[in-house]
């Protein structure tokens, strides 16, 4: 390698063995970071154009070949509808006992701050739950799990709804069936 050519890969040692060094013979070091240049190509025994494509395109059929989709055999890649209406049944019930709870607990409070505050985790928890839920691939059941959590605070509300009426028909005394005023 010649002296003037400086490439950088040469370690820099400084010589500490003068006590008193003014630095008039050191030579500064400066290192040479402009490896932004072209990489060699790779060379290859085959000459011919045409044994080089033949040998590109057995590459590009064996990446090909690693990237494809696998289907587990024995694994619905959809739902059954019935299995969809279980799931979101099944998840609508609790998030009905849930909103009973939380409409009973607020109508009955004074401070209704502490139920309004649990009403927004509630909801929080339910979306974000939903959201990660969602993130799963391959698996549509937990799809359907994911659908029936978000939809968890309609669920709620749809059952705190009769108490609602209950409670104002109670107070106003004209209702129909007892739970829907007009």
């Amino acid at each position: 390698m010649p002296d003037d050519e400086d490439t950088g890969t040469q370690a820099f040692v400084p010589d500490f063995g003068d006590a008193e060094d003014t630095g008039a013979h050191s030579v500064p070091f400066v290192p040479n970071f402009d490896d932004t240049g072209p990489l060699p190509a790779k060379q290859s025994a085959a000459s011919d154009p045409k044994q080089e494509a033949e040998a590109a395109d057995a590459d590009a059929e064996s990446v090909a070949a690693s990237v494809l989709p696998v289907a587990v055999p024995g694994r619905y890649q959809y739902l059954k509808w019935w299995k969809l209406v279980l799931v979101i049944l099944g998840v609508w019930l609790a998030a009905a006992e849930v909103g009973l709870s939380l409409f009973y607990w607020w109508y009955h409070t004074i401070d209704k701050t502490a139920a309004v505050f649990m009403v927004l985790v509630y909801v929080v928890v339910c979306v974000v739950a939903g959201v990660l839920l969602a993130m799963v691939q391959g698996r549509p059941l937990i799809s359907a799990l994911s659908i029936a959590v978000m939809s968890g605070p309609f669920a709620s509300v749809a059952a705190a709804a009769p108490l609602y009426g209950y409670y104002y028909c109670v107070r106003t005394g004209h209702c129909l069936v007892g739970v829907i005023p007009y």
